[in-house]
């Protein structure tokens, strides 16, 4: 019988010794890292099975301003389209026609969650829009709330700034 993750009852002090160790291992303080050979993110690609209802959902309900809409290069009559999700940051979609991608999963070595940072107000305004679109969607912590979009994506926004995590500096 295979353990689900309720009935699995991990050892968590051996856990934690665990992540102690990787981090006595591989975590520098942040005076003495180097910098990253990155400039940034420059997109995230999700899959979209429908063009025009992606717009609506990330545009209409999330306020992501749709800020380009060409051919995917790697698959002809692919749409390749973007959305300005702050701070030079691209959320970017591909569409495959006539490809049955079935729906999305969340596999080992996939896509969990897609995290954006908007300011607390704005995301107060953006949980009030995610209601009134009727999306299910959870608030964790009162900065967090995580909902799916139309093709079950999970997305989180979050009102901790850039470099935080509940409190916690990050970056």
């Amino acid at each position: 019988m295979t353990k689900t993750h309720r009935d699995a009852e991990p050892d968590r002090s051996a856990l934690e010794a665990e992540r102690q160790r990787i981090r006595d291992q591989y975590l520098q303080p942040s005076g003495r890292r180097p910098a990253s050979s990155a400039r940034g993110l420059h997109h995230t690609a999700l899959i979209s099975s429908d063009v025009e209802r992606t717009i609506r959902f990330y545009q209409d309900v999330l306020e992501f301003p749709l800020t380009e809409l060409i051919e995917n290069r790697d698959y002809p009559g692919s749409s390749h389209f973007f959305f300005d999700i702050g701070n030079g940051n691209l959320l970017a979609f591909f569409d495959f026609p006539g490809l049955d991608v079935g729906p999305y999963a969340e596999v080992l070595g996939g896509l969990h969650h897609v995290a954006i940072s908007v300011e607390p107000d704005r995301w107060r305004h953006l949980v009030g829009n995610l209601a009134q679109a009727g999306v299910d969607h959870a608030v964790h912590s009162e900065v967090s709330v995580y909902f799916r979009d139309p093709d079950g994506a999970r997305i989180e926004l979050i009102a901790d700034p850039l470099g935080e995590m509940y409190g916690n500096e990050v970056l």
